[in-house]
């Protein structure tokens, strides 16, 4: 057994490895100290939470500067062993190896980490020895509340500790531990019973060791907390509260990618053009690992909907979409779809059955089935899993989805050459990541044909307003409606058309999704092994085929009632569209706040398309908050992952 001595030798020699570290990094190689880093705490409120168990890893510093050159970062020693300070240490690691250390530190906690005011060297020892907690008396620092995303995380993380006063959970992400309280079946406005909050304390612990100890201490870009999230959207909560170490250890192996991807920032690569063919380099070889199919040995497929597919508009055009695809490869291509789908057992027991099947792809058509998608692809790697959304990074459910701004900015130039007082409605869904940008690509569009075009935004998904009262309460006459046909007793109030002063309306143009070639681009990929290609290039970022007008999987339909001197103006900027050389986010781009892009700064990538959380200058209306959507609407907009909301009211029309 080693002495105290040889013990402070090894803590030095931690220290300064790690002091030698931070150097090379560019880093200050000691304890950071919390009164430099705040320059003061006067103008701070400050509460006390009083004596707890705190984890030793959220220990990163000392209070003031005094002793802060005597540790690493680490909380390592520095000094020699013939030091007072070295002589202190030596003794502390006597009495706690003889007597164990009892007596508490006194530690000021500010976002979610802890410095040191009382109790450095037992700090020291305490991690030198690897322990996990240490008793402290806790004063907590709140900083003013702010948008910085660190502040907000650590806002959400009082409401949780308020429920649960557990501090070792801790999150890079917003939102985290909301979904975290979901997952539990809590929320984070009711303290939790103690019984959840054992089973929480046990099963993040176990989690926890299990996954530092196979590699987790890698990913220095997140916490466990994060990766203990990614788990749970994998497998059940329950399973891990009676936790067999043996078992996470064994799903953590099938997941690796999925965390690695978080690490990774939970960066996607948009396809935004299909790539159809395989890059080898030895095609003798290749041909013989290529797998065929024929009529005896068809690519089977099942789309799994979460409705009715004669009901659903959205739906019925996917199931035209699996029709089409049948056609296209008869006989090579075999499909089945399976209807209102939405329960996790419904969705494990057709999932089940297709695999007995031999299915080899499966396609869902909505963002709220991922987290079922997501499990059963963890269950069955060898089949293809796709998800019809946008902005979802996973490497086990590959998304697709259209880029269908593009065919929103040319129905909003046909718009404005048709309205008279320059007043057109729009109806637009949901509000998640993509559809912001068909609003503003149609203001766009409209503004360019007509400078004064004043485009009036309603949505379809809210609890208290009806979006045909909408506008009919707003009198207009020019609306861009429901992009698609009821499957069952159709109207005609979808896509763009006008309303007469008799009611009567009159379809001008629509737009259109065109599923089939969307899926026949997809299916031909994997016949021409192309698909596990984009896997290997992908270096743990999702994929996302974010597809266009150039691809051929999205349109518009003109009816004829449209003057030919519109014609040519659409199909030139279509032209120019699906020839790359236009976008309707070039140039200088104005929100209804201010100037979003210069005139001369580069087009906005698709990351920024999809994020948008502004609307163009001329758009009349904002973007709803979450409490204002239905309850369908609310959850689809929590799938989607990133939703985009606001709390304003309606923007009037000056």
């Amino acid at each position: 057994m080693a002495t105290a001595a040889e013990d402070y030798a090894k803590a030095r020699k931690l220290g300064s490895k790690e002091y030698q570290k931070a150097l090379s990094e560019g880093r200050y190689p000691y304890l950071p100290a919390l009164d430099y880093m705040l320059g003061t705490r006067t103008t701070m409120i400050e509460e006390q939470v009083g004596m707890t168990e705190i984890p030793l890893p959220l220990v990163v510093g000392t209070v003031t500067r005094g002793r802060q050159e005597s540790f690493a970062r680490n909380f390592m020693p520095l000094l020699p062993a013939d030091t007072e300070f070295g002589t202190k240490w030596i003794n502390l690691m006597n009495y706690q190896t003889e007597h164990g250390i009892q007596d508490a530190i006194t530690v000021i906690e500010f976002l979610g980490k802890f410095y040191v005011s009382e109790g450095n060297k037992r700090v020291s020892v305490m991690k030198f020895l690897e322990q996990p907690t240490i008793l402290a008396n806790v004063t907590r620092v709140l900083p003013p509340q702010s948008d910085e995303k660190e502040v907000k995380i650590y806002y959400e993380f009082l409401k949780f500790y308020k429920c649960t006063s557990i501090y070792s959970i801790t999150f890079t992400e917003e939102g985290s531990y909301e979904k975290l309280a979901e997952i539990a079946g809590k929320d984070l406005e009711t303290p939790w019973d103690e019984d959840s909050i054992i089973d929480l304390k046990s099963a993040f612990g176990q989690f926890s060791k299990v996954y530092q100890a196979n590699g987790g201490k890698a990913y220095t870009t997140i916490t466990a907390g994060d990766a203990f999230l990614v788990y749970l959207e994998m497998y059940r909560y329950d399973s891990l509260k009676i936790p067999l170490p043996e078992e996470i250890k064994k799903n953590l192996s099938l997941i690796w990618k999925e965390i690695r991807i978080r690490a990774n920032g939970n960066q996607i690569i948009f396809s935004e053009e299909p790539q159809l063919q395989k890059k080898t380099v030895i095609p003798i070889i290749d041909n013989i690992i290529k797998k065929t199919y024929s009529e005896t040995n068809p690519l089977n497929i099942l789309f799994l909907y979460d409705g009715d597919a004669t009901k659903s508009r959205w739906i019925n055009g996917h199931e035209q979409g699996r029709k089409e695809l049948e056609e296209v490869f008869p006989g090579i291509v075999k499909t089945l779809a399976c209807d209102c789908k939405d329960t996790e057992e419904e969705f494990a027991d057709s999932v089940e059955a297709a695999a007995e099947d031999g299915a080899e792809v499966i396609i869902t058509t909505s963002p709220v089935q991922m987290e079922h998608a997501l499990k059963a692809a963890i269950k069955y790697p060898k089949i293809k899993f796709l998800n019809c959304s946008v902005h979802l990074s996973h490497e086990a459910v590959r998304t697709y989805y259209g880029r269908m701004y593009e065919a929103k900015f040319l129905l909003g130039m046909i718009a404005a050459t048709i309205s008279e007082d320059h007043r057109i409605g729009y109806v637009s869904t949901y509000p998640i990541c993509g559809n912001v940008a068909n609003i503003n690509a149609f203001a766009i569009g409209a503004s360019m044909v007509d400078p004064e075009a004043k485009i009036y935004l309603t949505w379809s998904c809210l609890k208290d307003e009806y979006w045909r009262e909408y506008i009919r309460d707003n009198g207009l006459r020019v609306v861009s409606g429901p992009d698609l046909i009821k499957p069952k007793n159709a109207d005609n109030e979808y896509g763009l058309y006008t309303i007469g002063e008799n009611g009567e309306i009159t379809n001008i143009a629509f737009p259109v999704w065109k599923w089939g070639k969307y899926y026949e681009l997809i299916v031909q990929k994997i016949l021409n092994d192309a698909w596990d290609t984009e896997t290997e290039n992908a270096k743990d970022m999702a994929i996302n085929y974010w597809w266009g007008m150039s691809s051929g999987v999205i349109d518009i339909y003109q009816c004829d009632t449209i003057p030919y001197s519109t014609v040519k103006m659409v199909s030139l900027l279509r032209k120019a569209i699906t020839d790359d050389s236009f976008s309707p986010f070039d140039g200088e781009l104005r929100s209804q706040e201010g100037i979003i892009k210069e005139a001369l700064s580069p087009r906005l990538s698709s990351e920024e398309i999809i994020n948008m959380d502004w609307l163009n200058d001329n758009v009349v209306g904002s973007i709803p908050s979450f409490d204002e959507l239905t309850e369908t609407a609310q959850k689809t907009v929590k799938a989607n992952g990133l939703p985009i909301m606001k709390s304003e009211g309606m923007k009037k029309e000056e």
